[in-house]
């Protein structure tokens, strides 16, 4: 079934730290606060573009929603409610902070509709959380998460890649403890400087250097073999890109691309490659799969098909086939060697990563 999201952004209203990297109104577009009326309108016109077979969910994003004033919570998630009470809507979910959770807030906003709930955790290193301001340390992640999960909440949990005093091995230890919690799912951000932040003047001053998107890619593709072997689904890659959101605008540095989830796909596939192949001398290659995975296939800027051209001196070719629905065959010299769904590729690629 399809599945529509209807954001309701929540900007920078109650969060009680203002961490390094952080600038709501930049991230989200969006610097007004949100009311109940504010809050239908968006329903309504989102509503108007939305199949009626799609599942629905309202989704309250931006500041840390549990912090808020708790009339201002129950004013926003009660319109949320009266579509979900009607069937209008499947799922309400909020974003907040790790620290902003105990069982009086679960009991009220449960009693409102809420079905998800999504913690931005950002790093489970302790280094890294005070480097960052964060406020909180990782053991309050696992005990509300915990917690959020007795209360049949669905559990998403947030992490960011390259924040200060960051490296790969406190990202992988990262998602390690998120796979040891088990959430729902995860979404992972690489870090970018953001103008008007704490990490724009630590950058500028020269104390803190981003993750290049090459360093980025090569530990993302790392920590999704993790998460994939844990069964937990990664739901994004990368900021969502809006009109500031881009290099020259509100990015002042940092690995932005807005097509990032799918490099690090690339490159998984590439490595995936380099292993079937192995020590085999070949003239030509041919990659068969289904159209969603094909421009991945042959990577950004045909970038796979200029490796194989160059490393193997051999010819490279994809072929479109939809019942190859999430798989893909390898097809060498006439001879197929490989038929793997692109989840078992994650797997094995695990192995080659030493994970």
């Amino acid at each position: 079934m399809m599945k529509k999201i209807i954001p309701i952004f929540v900007p920078h209203q109650g969060c009680p730290h203002d961490c390094i990297f952080c600038n709501q109104k930049k991230i989200t577009g969006v610097s007004t606060d949100m009311t109940g009326e504010k809050t239908r309108m968006i329903i309504e016109e989102a509503l108007k573009t939305i199949p009626n077979s799609a599942s629905i969910e309202i989704a309250f994003f931006g500041g840390s929603f549990t912090a808020i004033d708790k009339n201002k919570q129950v004013e926003l998630l009660s319109v949320a409610n009266e579509y979900k009470k009607k069937g209008i809507v499947d799922d309400i979910r909020m974003s907040t902070r790790p620290d902003c959770i105990d069982e009086d807030i679960l009991k009220l906003v449960k009693k409102y509709g809420t079905t998800i709930i999504e913690l931005g955790v950002q790093s489970m290193d302790e280094g890294v959380l005070k480097s960052s301001i964060r406020g909180h340390n990782s053991d309050i992640v696992e005990i509300n998460s915990r917690l959020i999960k007795s209360f049949g909440f669905k559990l998403g949990l947030q992490m960011m890649i390259g924040l200060p005093t960051d490296t790969e091995s406190k990202c992988i230890y990262t998602a390690r403890q998120f796979a040891e919690i088990s959430p729902d799912f995860v979404r992972i951000y690489p870090t970018l400087v953001i103008k008007e932040t704490g990490l724009e003047r630590a950058y500028v001053e020269g104390w803190y250097k981003p993750f290049s998107i090459k360093e980025c890619i090569d530990i993302v593709k790392k920590i999704i073999t993790i998460y994939e072997k844990a069964n937990i689904e990664v739901i994004r890659v990368g900021l969502q890109a809006t009109k500031d959101i881009q290099p020259g605008r509100d990015v002042i540095a940092g690995p932005y691309h807005p097509s990032f989830r799918e490099l690090v796909k690339t490159e998984m596939i590439k490595d995936y490659l380099i292993d079937v192949i192995g020590k085999r001398s070949f003239e030509n290659i041919v990659i068969y799969t289904d159209n969603k995975n094909i421009s991945a296939v042959v990577g950004n800027k045909k970038s796979t098909r200029k490796f194989i051209n160059n490393e193997y001196n051999a010819k490279f070719k994809t072929v479109t086939n939809a019942k190859l629905l999430n798989k893909m065959v390898i097809e060498i010299d006439g001879i197929i060697i490989d038929t793997v769904s692109f989840n078992n590729m994650y797997l094995r690629l695990g192995e080659i990563y030493n994970l």
